[in-house]
């Protein structure tokens, strides 16, 4: 059934979504860059687990339904690894149907224990991506940063890429994490916070103020656990004074309330989802009261 849907919505996805210099979208909530004053939309997408579909036709043509979706509603930055398994090709495939929106800001990653095959490994993910260049490449999970953060910053200074970063995942490596944030000339951190996960609040978000860097946050719904827990629950009165209609909206806007947060990238297999999801990133947002309201009532779930 599920692909037969996904054959459904694909049968109507146009060939090319963008003309050259066309989006036609207002767009969302944007964030700048902290080392240069780059305006970013604030809520991307993520393609972990979601986009690894291999050559499957009809997952292909499902989740290129869903970057046209994303586009649409005025999403731009989009995260990805060769960790990801087919993920970066399933974008490639998804910009071959809909072409490439003016201002994609495509972010990915190296993740080898060979710091020597770092560049090679950075082409070949962006021969899948079929772009350009990439926009911020990172050191995912900090394998070998040691090695590959000076690869980056010159492949950077060359004018190859735009900004260089480390990332982390579920409260991993926070103490070593932070080293390498007071240490290197980073542009950003990629790390795990929700409304559950917290610890970067603690010393990663206050170091990540005080150095300049921005910040991508991961894994907003705990990989859609939190999600499906709370679509049991009945949404509370004062999610409409954030303007939030479900609760995926909810969550993002307590991360994006965060002043240090750059941006958030949920993950989604649904169109309807990924157009949920941009459209959080909008005003109002919570204050810091109604912040920790939605935490303890979230925990009291």
């Amino acid at each position: 059934m599920a692909s037969a849907a996904a054959l459904a919505a694909s049968a109507a996805l146009p060939s090319r979504v963008f003309a050259a210099g066309e989006s036609g979208v207002a767009g969302p909530l944007t964030r700048p860059i902290p080392a240069s004053g780059e305006r970013i939309p604030a809520v991307g997408l993520g393609t972990w687990i979601t986009f690894n579909v291999g050559a499957d036709p009809v997952l292909l043509e499902a989740s290129a339904t869903v970057m046209a979706a994303f586009f649409a509603a005025g999403g731009r930055v989009i995260d990805s690894s060769p960790m990801y398994g087919s993920s970066q090709a399933t974008l490639g495939y998804g910009f071959g149907r809909l072409g490439r929106p003016d201002g994609l800001f495509a972010a990915d990653k190296v993740w080898t224990s060979d710091g020597a095959s770092g560049r090679a490994q950075i082409a070949d993910s962006r021969g899948k991506w079929t772009v350009p260049r990439f926009s911020l490449v990172q050191v995912h999970n900090l394998v070998a940063w040691q090695a590959h953060l000076p690869t980056l910053q010159a492949i950077k200074a060359a004018g190859e890429i735009g900004y260089v970063g480390i990332t982390t995942s579920e409260g991993r490596r926070h103490r070593q994490f932070e080293q390498v944030m007071r240490r290197e000339p980073l542009d950003f951190v990629q790390i795990t916070y929700n409304v559950l996960d917290r610890a970067a609040e603690e010393r990663i978000l206050p170091i990540a103020r005080e150095r300049g860097i921005g910040v991508i946050v991961n894994r907003p719904f705990r990989q859609g656990a939190l999600t499906r827990r709370l679509a049991r629950e009945p949404l509370p009165d004062w999610a409409a004074e954030i303007g939030a209609t479900n609760w995926a909206q909810v969550l993002l806007k307590f991360i994006l309330a965060h002043p240090v947060v750059t941006v958030a990238i949920p993950a989604t297999t649904r169109p309807d989802h990924a157009r949920e999801n941009v459209a959080a990133a909008a005003d109002p947002l919570p204050d810091a009261r109604l912040r920790e309201r939605i935490a303890d009532h979230v925990r009291s779930l």
